[in-house]
C-alpha cells in the first residue's frame, strides 16, 4: 500500500474519542455473558416492506392483491410463494403473515427446531415528531421533508425528526453505555461513513468489507511516522489530524490480525466457495462483524455497535426482479450471521435490526415499482428477541384510515424513537438516560407502547 492509499483508508478510521462519563460503571449493565452487540442493517433507498411481509388471511391478502395487481406487470406476490410465519408467541395479532420467498432462509429463525422464535416483525414504524393520526395530519407537526431520501435517512440515523444534528443515535448509545471501557471505539462501521455511528464527541472506527487495515512499512518508517505525528501540536487542525492518524495506527494494530488471520472458527460459515449465495457485499460485511465479535475477548470489547448496509431499494421500476436479487442476498447473509452467533455461543448477546429511509406506496407505479411513502415494517433478529408480530398492521385501503394520500402511504403507528428505545434498553441504557440518546422519546411516553415495544427479552 502506498502513502496515498494509506492516507485515504486511514481517513475513514477515526481515533477513539474522548472518554465519556455518562455512566460510571457500565460493567453493572452487562447483558447475558458480559457482552452485547447491536448490529444496524440499513436498507438504503426505502425498502418496500409491503412485499417483505404480506398478510395471508383471505380478506387482507385479497385487498393487497387487488391494489398491487396480480400477474404480469403487477406487484402482488402469489399467495403460494410466501414463506408462512405460523406462530405468534407475543405479538399483537394472530392473523397469519408470510415473508417474501427470497427471504426463505429466515424461516428457521422465525421458528427454530425447538419451537422458539428469534425473529420479530415490527409493523408500521417511521419518523415522527409526536403520535399522529390521519385526522391530525394536516395540523402536524411533521418530520422535516417527508419522503426525501437524504432527509429521512438522516432522521432515522440521528433520531431527530425536526432538523439536523451532527451525531447519530448509534454513536450516542455507544458513548453512553461503553463509557471508558475497551481499547477500541464502541461503534464500528463496515459500510463507510454514516451519521448513525458518530457520537457527540467520540468517533467510530470504519473498516473495509474485506481484509484488514494494516500499514505495510518497515519498522524504521513506521517509527518515523509516529514520531512525526507527535510534532507541531500547537496548531489545532494539525493536532486533530495527527490524532486521527495515531488512532488509525493503534486500531489497525488491534484489528488487522483479527481480520487477516487464519484462526477464525466461523470463517467457513461465510466462505463463498462453500456457500455460493454468500458471494455478496452484505455477506462480507456480516462476516467482518462476526470475526470482530469472535475476537471480543482479545479486543477487550464489552459493548459494540455495528453498522452494515445494503443499497438499491429505491424501486420505482422493476421491483419484483430487484427484490428477488436484493432479498436473495439479504436472507442468506442474515442466516449465516445468526448461525455464526450460535456457533460462538453469543446469540443471546447479539441483536440485528433493520432501518430504511421510509416505506413505499401500496399502489404500484406505471413502471412496475412503487413510490416513496412513510411508515414501514422492520426485522429484528437475535437470541434475546421475542419472536412475533409487534405494533399495528395498517389497513390496506387507498385513502383509508392509515393512508394520508390515495396511494397507500402509511402514517406510522410506532415512532422510530420507540423502536430505538427498545433496542437501547436491552443494550444496557437505563430508561432515565434515554433522552441523552433519543432526545424526542418523551413525546411518546403516553403512547400505548411508550419507550418499550416489548420485542426484546
Amino acid at each position: 500500500m502506498n502513502r496515498r492509499d494509506f492516507l485515504i483508508r486511514a481517513s475513514a478510521v477515526a481515533a477513539a474519542g474522548t472518554a465519556m462519563s455518562q455512566l460510571a460503571a457500565f460493567d453493572a449493565l452487562a447483558a447475558p455473558g458480559g457482552y452485547s452487540a447491536l448490529v444496524c442493517l440499513f436498507l438504503f433507498g426505502g425498502n418496500d416492506a409491503n412485499n417483505m411481509v404480506v398478510p395471508m388471511d383471505p380478506a387482507r391478502y385479497g385487498a393487497y392483491s387487488s391494489i398491487r395487481g396480480a400477474g404480469a406487470g403487477g406487484l402482488a406476490l402469489p399467495l403460494a410463494s410466501l414463506v408462512p410465519m405460523p406462530i405468534n408467541p407475543g405479538g399483537a395479532t394472530s392473523t397469519p403473515f408470510g415473508l417474501h420467498p427470497s427471504l426463505s432462509d429466515l424461516g428457521g429463525i422465525w421458528q427454530t427446531a425447538s419451537g422458539e422464535s428469534h425473529l420479530a416483525i415490527v409493523f408500521n414504524v417511521g419518523t415522527l415528531v409526536k403520535p399522529i393520526t390521519k385526522a391530525g395530519y394536516a395540523a402536524g407537526p411533521l418530520p422535516v421533508n417527508l419522503m426525501s431520501h437524504s432527509d429521512q435517512q438522516l432522521e432515522w440515523m440521528n433520531a431527530v425528526a425536526t432538523g439536523p444534528r451532527r451525531s447519530g443515535w448509534g454513536g450516542r448509545l455507544g458513548e453512553a453505555v461503553h463509557g471508558t471501557g475497551g481499547p477500541l471505539p464502541a461503534v464500528i462501521s463496515i459500510a463507510g461513513n454514516a451519521l448513525y455511528t458518530v457520537g457527540d464527541t467520540a468517533q467510530p472506527l470504519s473498516l473495509p468489507l474485506s481484509g484488514g487495515i494494516g500499514l505495510t512499512a518497515s519498522a524504521a518508517r513506521l517509527a518515523a511516522l509516529k514520531q512525526a505525528l507527535a510534532l507541531d501540536r500547537s496548531n489545532l487542525i494539525v493536532a486533530a489530524a495527527a490524532d486521527v492518524m495515531t488512532g488509525a495506527l493503534h486500531d489497525g494494530d488491534l484489528v488487522d490480525p483479527v481480520l487477516t488471520g487464519t484462526g477464525s472458527t466461523i470463517a467457513t460459515l461465510f466462505d463463498p466457495k462453500v456457500h455460493p449465495k454468500l458471494n455478496t457485499s452484505i455477506a462480507r460485511q456480516f462476516g467482518q462483524v462476526a470475526r470482530l465479535i469472535e475476537a471480543r475477548g482479545t479486543l477487550g470489547a464489552q459493548r459494540q455497535v455495528f453498522f452494515v448496509s445494503l443499497g438499491g431499494f429505491d424501486t420505482h421500476t422493476n421491483e419484483i426482479a430487484t427484490h428477488q436479487t436484493l432479498y436473495g442476498q439479504l436472507g442468506p447473509a442474515l442466516k449465516a450471521f445468526y448461525d455464526a452467533t450460535v456457533a460462538l455461543g453469543v446469540q443471546k448477546s447479539v441483536t440485528t435490526f433493520t432501518m430504511s429511509d421510509f416505506g413505499r406506496t401500496l399502489k404500484p407505479t406505471s413502471g412496475g415499482g412503487s413510490d416513496h411513502a412513510w411508515g414501514s415494517h422492520h426485522l429484528v433478529m437475535g437470541g434475546s428477541v421475542k419472536g412475533g408480530f409487534y405494533g399495528t398492521f395498517p389497513s390496506l385501503a387507498l385513502g383509508g384510515s392509515d393512508d394520508f394520500t390515495q396511494e397507500g402511504r402509511w402514517i406510522p403507528t410506532l415512532a422510530m424513537d420507540q423502536y430505538a428505545a427498545t433496542l437501547a434498553q436491552w443494550f444496557g441504557l437505563p430508561a432515565a438516560s434515554l433522552p441523552d440518546v433519543l432526545p424526542n422519546i418523551g413525546a411518546f411516553s403516553a403512547a400505548p407502547d411508550g419507550a418499550n415495544i416489548g420485542f426484546m427479552g
